[in-house]
């Protein structure tokens, strides 16, 4: 199992790919050339350069043919708004994956629905984000934190991600899903395998996607089974057993839902653990801002959120003829909001390439969506990722970037696979 969570993202150099950007000049190609949905730049770090050219010139722009077909880039940070907050024009439904999904293969889930069946699903699930839970919550992330970071070795290079970032995030994950705690990585492997690109390492194809995920569907039936004649707990296997929106969910509803809920709490935080400290260690000035003043943390955590932006993007499928920024969007268009993008936008965010820790404004990001989809577990993805920084902190000088940072081959999830770090301690 910790074998593949490792794999995640890796990708085999044999793969090539006629749509790849990888290397090429953003301001020397064709506009219309210009496609942000292969994964080659993402993992390459490259698609910066790409989304800001679109922004100037063409911040709503049609890509004619890719490998997931023709789709609109949004880029522009008000645009993206206008999207996200008009779901009577710009549905989520029937997938908000930028590759359109055969029926055998897509799985309902709330996220990839429109109110009122959004509506009511999710908030059956939200009780789990409640201000009361959170602050219950609060003493053991805590805990976690403590535990993980005294356990790191000192002076020697390890691998970030796979000692902190998935520790910690899979840990939480237990504990949402009072899953069992010795069997955790499993989650974490499930996520995986549902942002996976097939051929890219961890699956070679959307079948053997789908018969992984089956054993996931098990696993959670029994789990639910045990606990529809329990009294409801405030884990989320039981709230969605006893909510009147959800304890009747087919199947593929029901996997659906849990998979959303699984990998929303997962990539966020997880890739923003990785991401903050890769940013201090590029910024040094912000790291010295940091050590010289610990009470920027909660700002400093909304500043890694937009700067990762770890969902890069989210698609919805235009349900009538529209026009946005002068564009004629017909019915049935693909629309996709790089969120990645509007993070950057500096119409609307201040000096937005450069990575700040003491940002006005800090929450002003895109990273958790807007409208009725935003991120229902920002909060506690903030929390995570605030008493964290406060541990570390506490404890070592820097966490120095030692070895190359891997990415993930994926144009959907922004974040790392491996990074390299050494412990230096305080004193």
């Amino acid at each position: 199992m910790n074998e593949a969570v490792r794999a995640r993202g890796t990708k085999d150099p044999s793969i090539q790919s006629s749509w790849s950007m990888v290397g090429r000049d953003p301001y020397s190609i064709p506009l219309s050339e210009i496609n942000l949905s292969h994964p080659g730049i993402w993992q390459a770090n490259e698609m910066h350069p790409f989304m800001e050219r679109l922004r100037k010139e063409d911040p709503v722009h049609y890509c004619g043919e890719s490998a997931v077909g023709p789709y609109w880039s949004i880029t522009k940070y008000s645009d993206i708004l206008t999207v996200d907050r008009s779901h009577q024009i710009y549905s989520s439904e029937p997938t908000i994956a930028i590759m359109d999904q055969t029926d055998e293969f897509t799985l309902p889930m709330f996220i990839a629905m429109d109110p009122p069946r959004h509506d009511e699903q999710r908030r059956v699930a939200q009780q789990v984000v409640t201000p009361a839970n959170l602050e219950n919550l609060k003493s053991l992330i805590r805990q976690r934190v403590c535990s993980i970071l005294d356990s790191l070795p000192v002076g020697e290079e390890f691998d970030w991600v796979k000692y902190v970032s998935v520790e910690l995030t899979t840990q939480m994950l237990a504990t949402l899903f009072d899953f069992p705690f010795e069997e955790r990585y499993k989650l974490t492997y499930w996520s995986d395998i549902v942002t996976a690109l097939p051929g890219a390492g961890l699956i070679d194809s959307q079948e053997e996607r789908w018969d992984i995920l089956q054993e996931c569907l098990a696993y959670f039936v029994e789990l639910r089974e045990k606990r529809i004649n329990q009294e409801s707990g405030n884990d989320l296997v039981s709230m969605l057993a006893h909510g009147e929106a959800t304890r009747n969910m087919p199947p593929k509803e029901y996997l659906g839902n849990i998979l959303l809920l699984i990998v929303g709490g997962n990539d966020t935080t997880r890739n923003s653990i990785s991401g903050g400290v890769l940013a201090l260690n590029e910024h040094p000035s912000e790291y010295d801002k940091l050590r010289n003043d610990t009470s920027l943390i909660p700002n400093m955590v909304s500043e890694i959120i937009r700067w990762v932006s770890p969902v890069a993007h989210m698609r919805r499928t235009a349900v009538m003829d529209t026009e946005l920024g002068g564009k004629h969007i017909p019915a049935g268009d693909k629309v996709v909001m790089w969120y990645a993008s509007g993070n950057r936008d500096e119409e609307v965010i201040d000096r937005a390439n450069q990575f700040l820790i003491d940002r006005s404004k800090a929450r002003q990001h895109l990273s958790f969506g807007f409208g009725l989809h935003r991120c229902m577990g920002n909060r506690l993805a903030e929390m995570q990722l605030r008493i964290l920084w406060e541990e570390i902190c506490s404890r070592f000088h820097t966490v120095e970037v030692t070895g190359e940072p891997q990415r993930i081959y994926s144009s959907f999830v922004s974040g790392l696979t491996q990074l390299p770090v050494t412990l230096h301690p305080l004193n």
